[in-house]
């Protein structure tokens, strides 16, 4: 089996050499380049697996190299070596394209880390084996839609995938998000490593530095043994922060510092353990608005916010709605056992195609769950989907003139609970809380109106 071969660029020559030795080590073969040109010569005679490139070079910088790299073999990670502390030009490197960086003095533990990523990037025409987890349609995620803005978005998610860079995934609830991340993740060099998904909106605020940090035995009182946190049970993969302008300023500063540092400390914990993890991470709110109000750091903001990948709203794709709907249904009736698949009337799939979605995607989901308990035959009407307006929770597929007034309420309060459920994913305490009421009240108006 062939060794896979890295190009080092940097004009110290112990600095090469510490790395050369430290990669020879892990059973790879190497050349060495003093300068830009150096590299450039070498990459025109034989084919590299991995550049690692210092960002001050003696005829230029590495982000030339990196963009000469990225035009003429594109099939070849890039990581940078920055100086310490400087966070801009790591930035920098990202946004151009780097799969990674280091920061001086190198980490020799890092730059295993980060060299074990890249050799394993899947390569153009990689073939795949039976069993692998790209390979097996049944368990890989797909973003269905033909629409320029879908087709686009997915094409964002695989360039995006062969990066390290911390990208931030802003959209509205239920547009896909998760799907999108976890896409990256799967795509990417660490698709065998774990995906940890974290419900940031989720966690109490007393318990968040143990869960994402953990915790020794004996840090406090119910803590009887050691437990790891989210940092740790993503090593080696991807770390996705849902809702992450829900943290709190203390939790943000954390959070910056393990970003930062790569290492986190236990609570209870003296020493720090290193940790390698991609960060994405995402927010249905505007994250600059949330820095402008004082809400959240600018400097974690500038640290998510390398690269953003919008997912658009599902009234921007109406084309998109009937693929949608039809794999929908299909997953649906596999589910439950069905033979048929149901279908949808014409002006049931034309009411889908004018309503507005607030909650997108997911509300799509529940919409179309709802109509088949609700449809008589193996079609599904209008009336069936009992789309509501947005503003009010009304049923807009019917007429609510003749309505006892108590009928009408619990039709505006069953509306606009639902749909707070949805847009916090079935939290009930967070959708307590973006009611303004308590989650004892909730669970009593659910049970009320029959809500599950």
């Amino acid at each position: 089996m062939q060794k896979s071969r890295v190009l080092i660029v940097d004009d110290e020559a112990d600095i090469r050499e510490l790395l050369s030795l430290t990669l020879q080590r892990m059973g790879l073969d190497t050349d060495c380049a003093a300068n830009e040109f150096e590299a450039v010569q070498l990459m025109q005679k034989r084919g590299y697996d991995l550049c690692l490139t210092d960002m001050r070079l003696p005829d230029g910088d590495g982000l030339k190299l990196l963009e000469h790299v990225s035009k003429h073999y594109t099939a070849t990670p890039v990581a940078v070596i920055t100086a310490h502390g400087s966070a801009e030009n790591a930035v920098a490197a990202l946004k151009a394209g780097a799969f990674d960086y280091l920061a001086k003095p190198v980490s020799l533990n890092q730059l295993r880390a980060l060299v074990r990523s890249a050799l394993n990037l899947p390569r153009p025409n990689q073939q795949r084996k039976p069993g692998d987890k790209e390979a097996d349609a049944g368990d890989f995620p797909v973003l269905l839609g033909d629409s320029a803005l879908m087709q686009q978005t997915r094409q964002m998610i695989d360039k995006l995938a062969r990066s390290q860079a911390p990208i931030h995934i802003s959209g509205e609830s239920g547009s896909g998000k998760e799907l999108a991340a976890r896409l990256m993740h799967l795509k990417g060099p660490r698709h065998e490593a774990p995906f940890v998904p974290v419900n940031c909106g989720a966690i109490p605020e007393n318990l968040m530095e143990s869960e994402f940090f953990g915790y020794k035995k004996g840090a406090f009182t119910g803590a009887e043994q050691d437990k790891a946190g989210f940092f740790q049970a993503a090593n080696g993969g991807t770390l996705f922060l849902d809702e992450v302008a829900d943290l709190p300023i203390q939790m943000q500063v954390k959070l910056l510092r393990a970003i930062q540092e790569k290492k986190v400390r236990k609570v209870g914990s003296t020493g720090e353990e290193n940790v390698d993890v991609r960060i994405i991470s995402a927010t249905h709110h505007h994250l600059a608005d949330a820095v402008k109000d004082g809400k959240f750091r600018q400097d974690l903001y500038y640290r998510l916010n390398v690269i953003e990948l919008r997912m658009p709203a599902l009234r921007e794709m109406r084309g998109d709605i009937p693929v949608l709907a039809r794999e929908i249904l299909r997953k649906s009736a596999a589910d439950d056992g069905a033979g048929k698949v149901p279908n949808l009337s014409p002006a049931a799939l034309t009411a889908l195609q004018e309503y507005q979605f607030p909650g997108n995607v997911r509300e799509l989901e529940n919409i179309l769950e709802r109509a088949i308990a609700l449809c008589s035959g193996e079609q599904i009407e209008k009336q069936d989907l009992q789309l509501t307006l947005p503003a009010t929770g009304e049923i807009a597929t019917g007429d609510i003139s003749g309505l006892p007034l108590q009928e009408h309420l619990d039709r505006v309060e069953k509306g606009a609970i639902l749909q707070a459920l949805e847009k916090t994913r079935y939290n009930r305490t967070a959708a307590a809380k973006l009611l303004g009421i308590t989650f004892r009240a909730l669970r009593y108006r659910m049970e009320r109106l029959g809500i599950n």
